[in-house]
């Protein structure tokens, strides 16, 4: 089934390369404001200061030396302003194939919220999930409180041009001392027949003391050109426990920008795991702040690439605060001429004192084609700290491979096993047993060469 097309949609093309999006925003910002929550619409103005004043970053930029962000924004994308709704409903048709996990779906498809969630328990007093415009019109206060105040306009340009275009998003509010065991799951869906971007934004609020899981699932339906421009913003207040799980099985005609910042109070704990599966070219940032004695963070991730893939992760951990803990693992496995990017910064403030920071970054080139860039950082201005870094890039072990196989075992067979072996610990930090499983098998998958999708969870897509 096709979905139909956007018939008042925003063509990119339309508008000079340069500053095509400034003068989108200039044209149609009254139709952007008219379909979006007053919250939203506040931080508006100053996104677009702030975009015009920066721009797109170039190759110049350091943190961008290899991914040409202009170009990647350049194609002709439609712009769903006017909040067409889609023809497919993701509620009836999606089934996730996850043995052992039942979750509470929730659905995006693309950058529009959709009222098909099926309540599958009751959630407890207080909390919330579900889009923007209703939590805006059930908590103004809270909403007016958050949205906005991690994410970085006047330093990150993608946050500041998803700030200023997006309409619609995802919102779970766990109020305080409150324990939801049962994990969340938001699905991103694109959905379309023509080239289209999508401006989502998710806000994720835990008060003092509670406890939440969220999975979230990105998928491509169609063999067009598609857009991801997100911004996610994690608050975790004191002594809050959140779990962010981020799966990306897209497309090779899929790119993706995320940035995903996090603020955490006193004693609070957050585990950030980041898998990328199959895309096309992926933009992944993460900006953590620490700004409570004894908080904790935990940061990793791992994607597995062939082709002419492209994954760039930039990572940045702040110590703001005495006694707090950071642990950061990324792994990249590249095969043919894929491309893989990480820069991580540790930075370790004066008046954090007794701070303990680790970041460690591993990767393997399965070919001689494959490139991989990398620069770790530490920048700690205190003393009495316990911090390491460190970066390794190599090829799968020849005498290794020699040892499997006078056991019997094929060369590719043998590959492929020290291939997954190599990942097994960034899927360890799932808590989630479930879906550790589930990775486990998707990401043997993957490396068999078979479909990189979960065919369990897009099988009953029309």
């Amino acid at each position: 089934m096709t979905p139909t097309p956007y018939k008042m949609s925003i063509n990119v093309r339309d508008f000079e390369h340069q500053n095509q999006y400034a003068d989108i925003y200039r044209q149609y910002e009254t139709l952007v404001s008219n379909n979006a929550p007053e919250f939203i619409n506040a931080a508006r103005g100053q996104a677009y200061n702030d975009f015009c004043h920066n721009g797109f970053p170039s190759l110049n930029d350091e943190n961008y030396r290899h991914t040409d962000v202009g170009e990647a924004f350049a194609p002709d994308f439609g712009l769903n302003f006017n909040r067409i709704p889609t023809s497919v409903n993701p509620a009836d048709v999606f089934c996730c194939d996850v043995p052992n996990m039942s979750t509470q779906l929730y659905f995006i498809v693309n950058d529009t919220f959709k009222e098909t969630v099926k309540q599958s328990f009751s959630l407890p007093d207080g909390v919330f999930a579900g889009s923007m415009r209703k939590f805006g019109e059930k908590h103004p206060d809270i909403a007016a409180r958050y949205y906005g105040k991690a994410a970085a306009t006047d330093t990150d340009p993608i946050a500041a041009l998803n700030t200023m275009l997006v309409q619609d998003g995802f919102v779970l509010y766990i109020p305080a001392n409150v324990a939801v065991e049962r994990p969340f799951q938001l699905v991103n869906v694109f959905r379309s027949n023509v080239d289209v971007m999508a401006n989502r934004r998710m806000m994720i609020i835990l008060e003092k003391g509670a406890r939440a899981k969220l999975l979230v699932c990105d998928h491509t339906m169609d063999s067009v050109k598609c857009l991801a421009n997100q911004v996610v913003e994690i608050f975790a207040a004191e002594n809050a426990t959140f779990d962010y799980y981020d799966l990306e099985e897209s497309s090779t005609e899929t790119t993706r920008f995320s940035s995903v910042y996090v603020n955490q109070d006193a004693g609070s704990n957050v585990l950030v795991d980041a898998i990328t599966l199959n895309n096309g070219l992926t933009r992944n940032d993460f900006r953590i702040m620490l700004n409570g004695e004894n908080a904790e963070t935990t940061l990793c991730g791992m994607s597995v690439s062939d082709g002419v893939q492209h994954v760039d992760t930039y990572t940045h951990i702040t110590h703001n605060a005495p006694r707090c803990r950071s642990n950061e693992l990324f792994k990249n496995v590249l095969n043919n001429s894929s491309t893989g990017i990480f820069n991580g910064k540790i930075l370790v403030l004066e008046k954090a004192c007794k701070t303990e920071a680790y970041q460690t970054n591993r990767n393997l080139c399965l070919t001689r084609e494959a490139r991989m860039f990398g620069m770790p950082q530490l920048e700690i201005y205190t003393d009495d700290v316990r911090c390491s870094h460190g970066m390794a890039t190599g090829q799968i072990d020849e005498q290794a491979l020699f040892y499997m196989q006078a056991r019997g075992i094929s060369r590719e067979e043998a590959k492929m096993m020290l291939s997954i072996a190599f990942t097994s610990d960034v899927i360890a930090y799932i808590r989630l047993d479930a879906l550790k499983d589930r990775m486990r098998y998707l990401v043997e998958k993957r490396f068999r060469g078979e479909l990189a999708q979960c065919r369990g969870c897009l099988s009953r897509m029309p």
